[in-house]
């Protein structure tokens, strides 16, 4: 997870962290939780942002490029 991506994501959205956490009806603790690597998203929330963000894909947010192609091989 790219926090400085979602962070950019939602600053060009104009959606504060308040908005987002009202949102996904998610406390700010466990927002930044979340952001920080100290728990995950769940596929759902990951979902819920993405729709919200109007993001084309959640790659470069929540999955890197790079995980992908290791995957693949």
């Amino acid at each position: 997870m790219d926090r400085f991506r979602l962070e950019y994501e939602m600053k060009r959205r104009g959606v504060t962290v308040k908005m987002m956490c009202d949102h996904l009806q998610m406390s700010r603790t466990a927002f930044y939780r979340k952001t920080h690597g100290i728990s995950e998203f769940t596929l759902s929330e990951i979902k819920e942002i993405v729709d919200y963000l109007e993001l084309d894909s959640p790659m470069g947010v929540f999955f890197s490029n790079e995980s992908v192609a290791k995957d693949t091989m």
